[in-house]
């Protein structure tokens, strides 16, 4: 299991969202490149990065600084954010990019994933945003019909091999994972988990490890590792 620190990018700086809400900003560094480094430099040996306003508007616009991230650091990088088109796809994968995060389309396209799934296995993952256990889409400014479960089994079926499943009451609150949430999630044979929102802790460390599920791929902290409630460097040591 790893620890994936996350960068979350705002108009080409560091910040992060209070449940997802656009308008609950706080920056937290001007250079979204320094703070990977910083965070390869403290033992990170994997990084989510987020484009925020293409989650909000579904166009790329921090495109080059997540390129630039990637070709500075020696660990891999993956990222999600607005990206809702094969071409968009190919020229991140492309481009070194490790592996590719889809939301908002494939909760109602599941042929464009499938053509994805085709083209890059498992360099592609689904993000699972959740609502009152219902998938969010658009940068989690809607929430669908769809339990995320269900999406999950679906996904799963179709040979996807990786999600990202988030609590977005959760997310960017310090309130401590959604263990039963996830658990939903890490019971869908076939899928590696990464797990996000609420982390606060060692002990929410602690606590998801006690899972025991082999399939819980990695956590992703944001704002823990922002305000210094989580100790980084315990962490990686911990995973």
């Amino acid at each position: 299991m790893l620890i994936l620190p996350a960068i979350d990018i705002k108009n080409g700086k560091v910040v992060r969202l209070y449940q997802g809400q656009f308008d609950k900003v706080t920056e937290y560094g001007s250079d979204p490149v320094d703070t990977a480094k910083h965070w390869q430099d403290l033992g990170a040996r994997f990084l989510h990065l987020v484009d925020l306003d293409g989650a909000e508007s579904g166009e790329r616009r921090n495109q080059a600084v997540i390129k630039k991230i990637a070709r500075e650091v020696k660990i891999p990088v993956q990222t999600g954010g607005g990206i809702r088109n094969t071409e968009v796809v190919d020229d991140y994968l492309t481009a070194g990019i490790a592996r590719v995060i889809l939301g908002t389309r494939v909760v109602g396209d599941c042929d464009f994933l499938a053509l994805l799934l085709d083209k890059w296995d498992d360099r592609i993952a689904v993000s699972l945003d959740c609502s009152n256990g219902f998938a969010a889409q658009r940068g989690w400014v809607e929430t669908s019909n769809v339990k995320g479960v269900d999406l999950a089994r679906r996904f799963a079926a179709m040979g996807l091999k990786f999600v990202v499943y988030t609590d977005i009451a959760r997310d960017g609150t310090l309130a401590g994972p959604n263990i039963a949430g996830l658990q939903e999630i890490l019971a869908v044979d076939g899928l590696q988990v990464l797990a996000s929102g609420g982390i606060k802790s060692l002990e929410d460390i602690k606590a998801l490890q006690s899972l025991n599920a082999r399939n819980l791929w990695g956590i992703i902290t944001g704002k823990a590792i922002y305000e210094g409630t989580l100790d980084i460097t315990k962490a990686f040591q911990l995973c």
